[in-house]
């Protein structure tokens, strides 16, 4: 299945050190957005990082938000708070996009 049009997946691909994730970048001055097609990879470590805001296109995660867990489908946003611990889990494909904090969560293959 392809969600992305080529006009997202001809923006820069992202330097992603989770195998089974890969994700286009849409870079600011002082920001990063992020479109991120994951597979059913697991789980993904507890990490922080600058805020996140982000938006579930297509598929689902369980994600962990300091104590809280939560799953999150198709059409659910979600906002993690400035160096707020958080890990999530990942059972079938998903599409997220990502807006970050920060310009260079990730960098540029």
């Amino acid at each position: 299945m392809e969600i992305y049009p080529e006009l997202i997946k001809n923006l820069p691909e992202a330097d992603i050190p989770f195998k089974g994730v890969r994700g286009w970048v849409s870079q600011s001055n002082d920001h990063q957005v992020v479109f991120m097609e994951i597979e059913p990879i697991g789980k993904v470590n507890e990490h922080s990082h600058a805020a996140q805001w982000g938006f579930v296109i297509e598929g689902e995660m369980e994600l962990t938000i300091g104590e809280s867990t939560r799953k999150y489908c198709k059409g659910a946003s979600y906002f993690i708070p400035d160096s707020v611990l958080h890990s999530a889990v990942f059972r079938k494909k998903t599409w997220v996009m990502d807006f970050f904090g920060e310009k260079e969560r990730y960098k540029v293959k």
